[in-house]
């Protein structure tokens, strides 16, 4: 156990704090107006944390498998968790577009566990850095947009299509980063699930 497993697993751990803050705010006497502000600090810890086990583990050379593994696990458990919360509640983002970070996750994960027991490691595509750029962008934008809703300003139906537009967006970009990741990868895929 090290510094950047230690940040690994916190951000894991955000992941249910996120959605029972989100998912139950009135019953823990949060009002509407503080809790956009409370879940934007929290999306903002874990990419801080996602920022800085990197480092940490580079700096002090603890890379290691488990970080490896764990690493885009967190980012994926976190992320999901905060979309999935967000189908609930006053904004209500349809399921069936949120389960497109799932599946293009998972595909990803089972494909890269497998590559890896047979011996080839499928490396990290600049196109899935730039969706878990996206993804937090389209998370911090839906939360900011809940203060004007909270204020009043935005009414209900205009906030809930804005968000299913933003992970609309969102979800284009991950599935176009999941068929970049399956193209550039083909030949190990099928040197793995060859054998």
């Amino acid at each position: 156990m090290n510094l950047a497993l230690l940040l690994t697993l916190g951000r894991i751990l955000l992941s249910p704090i996120f959605l029972i803050i989100y998912v139950y705010h009135v019953q823990l006497g949060i009002s509407l107006f503080a809790l956009p502000f409370i879940l934007i600090g929290l999306v903002a810890l874990a990419e801080l944390t996602d920022l800085f086990d990197g480092m940490a583990a580079r700096h002090w050379n603890q890379v290691t498998d488990l970080g490896k593994l764990l690493d885009p696990m967190a980012d994926s458990i976190f992320r999901l968790s905060v979309f999935l919360a967000l189908t609930q509640g006053f904004v209500n983002l349809p399921l069936w577009l949120v389960l497109f970070f799932f599946y293009r996750d998972s595909i990803i994960s089972l494909l890269r566990t497998v590559c890896a027991l047979r011996g080839f490691t499928l490396a990290a595509r600049f196109s899935g850095k730039v969706k878990a750029v996206v993804q937090g962008i389209a998370a911090l934008t839906i939360l900011s947009l809940m203060i004007p809703y909270a204020l009043g300003v935005l009414n209900l139906g205009l906030f809930r299509s804005i968000s299913f537009y933003i992970v609309l967006g969102a979800v284009s970009y991950t599935v176009f980063s999941g068929a970049e990741y399956l193209k550039a990868n083909k030949n190990y895929i099928k040197k793995a699930l060859a054998k």
